[in-house]
């Protein structure tokens, strides 16, 4: 256009325009040749995983398989599913004739539930690039989300050989043992000296001690507040899911550890239930159990809980108790209730800190307004030491945590408790 443009003012150019007009033409006509006479020039096939992991990085593959004979630049535009809100998805790349290629991109869900693909689109240009060919495949492909067990597997081998000390657990030392012998061997270093298998010394002639099994088959309880305390969000996820991922975890740390595990939520009533059983389809019926967990904005009824676990709970079992406190009122009015389950059971309080209040008080104070800000923060945050204080007072244990080490504080605290044989 620009040469037609100036053909007008130097008219020696118009013959030479046109010719490479024509040859445009003629080239354009060459590329659509080359890309659409081949019945078949690519396919493609999105390959998804069995399920989401929630808060997680997933990996779906792509394969393209070149069926033209000379190489081709593709645009892969792949219709993510609406969660994402991601609108300006593609993937530019070359393929060599007839070859197959295999590519990867990851996408990290925040919520549970259905998440629908749509069309995996691919445009194909020859090396001239004038003319793209659109070849779609594997439309409406639908995939679950569920809680996190790419976490579950991280923590797996840690939490059953105890070597959590890279995430910052210290060792604790045991207070007791059970009775239940399990084997005599040789005396190492660190070994109790009440221990010591005399006989067995004296017919060695080294030193033997007994060992004694832990405690097993002890209930572990999980139980997730869903109120609207709950809602709150932290790095694309709520407190809600950060709670069913730990849940899920611990639950599989617990039953690795020979306890039984179960879960239950409630807000307005008790839901969600799966008894605490060491069986082979436990973990499985906690992970739909988890999936179908949601917040429904109520306040929640802690009196309800507690008539739940004196009826249902019979046995002495250690409640996990996933909640959110902001003020020392809102622990009091709930108190009565949590002091009348630690009665009963061994009573975990795990709530959240508010790293937002964090980064307030961090800050330096420019203004009046400012250190307004910063003084509400910090009153905030004292607050909360002081219901980790308050629980305490009472015999209640409490984990104050971060929602990003949530899932960590909430194994040690466990392995603590079991190493202590506090319950």
């Amino acid at each position: 256009m620009v040469l037609f443009v100036l053909s007008f003012v130097f008219p020696r150019l118009f013959n030479l325009v046109k010719l490479l007009l024509l040859c445009l033409f003629a080239l354009t006509f060459l590329d659509a040749i080359l890309l659409f006479v081949a019945k078949k020039g690519i396919k493609g096939k999105r390959n998804l995983p069995e399920k989401f992991s929630n808060g997680d990085q997933n990996a779906i593959g792509v394969s393209i398989e070149n069926f033209y004979t000379f190489p081709i630049f593709i645009r892969i535009i792949d219709e993510i599913p609406v969660q994402f809100q991601v609108r300006d998805f593609k993937i530019d790349r070359k393929l060599d004739a007839s070859s197959l290629t295999e590519l990867e991109y990851e996408l990290r869900p925040t919520e549970r539930g259905e998440y629908q693909f749509g069309k995996l689109n691919i445009y194909a240009t020859s090396v001239f690039g004038l003319i793209a060919r659109r070849f779609w495949f594997d439309d409406d492909q639908m995939i679950a989300t569920y809680p996190s067990f790419i976490q579950l597997r991280k923590y797996n081998l840690l939490a059953i050989s105890n070597n959590l000390l890279q995430y910052g657990v210290k060792k604790v030392r045991k207070l007791g043992h059970t009775m239940e012998f399990e084997q005599i061997k040789d005396y190492v270093l660190g070994d109790d000296l009440r221990t010591i298998n005399w006989k067995a010394t004296a017919k060695k002639n080294q030193l033997m001690v007994n060992q004694f099994q832990d405690e097993k088959s002890q209930p572990i309880y999980s139980v997730i507040d869903k109120g609207r305390v709950m809602k709150m969000p932290f790095d694309g996820l709520t407190l809600l899911d950060y709670a069913i991922n730990a849940a899920l975890v611990i639950s599989n740390v617990a039953l690795k550890k020979q306890d039984k595990a179960g879960i239950f939520s409630f807000s307005k009533k008790v839901e969600n239930r799966v008894v605490a059983e060491r069986r082979t389809s436990q973990m499985n019926l906690i992970l739909e159990a988890l999936y179908k967990v949601n917040t429904d904005y109520y306040e929640s009824d802690f009196g309800r809980l507690y008539a739940d676990v004196k009826r249902n709970i019979t046995q002495r079992s250690l409640v996990l108790l996933y909640t959110n406190f902001e003020t020392l009122d809102g622990l009091h009015r709930q108190l009565p209730y949590l002091k009348g389950i630690a009665k009963s059971h061994l009573l975990v309080v795990i709530f959240f800190k508010n790293t937002e209040l964090d980064s307030i008080i961090d800050e330096k104070a420019e203004t009046v307004q400012h250190a307004y800000d910063k003084v509400i923060a910090e009153k905030f945050a004292f607050e909360k030491r002081l219901i980790v204080n308050e629980l305490k007072k009472y015999g209640i244990y409490s984990i104050l945590t971060t929602p990003e080490n949530l899932t960590i504080d909430t194994i040690n605290k466990y392995l603590e408790i079991k190493a202590r044989g506090l319950l």
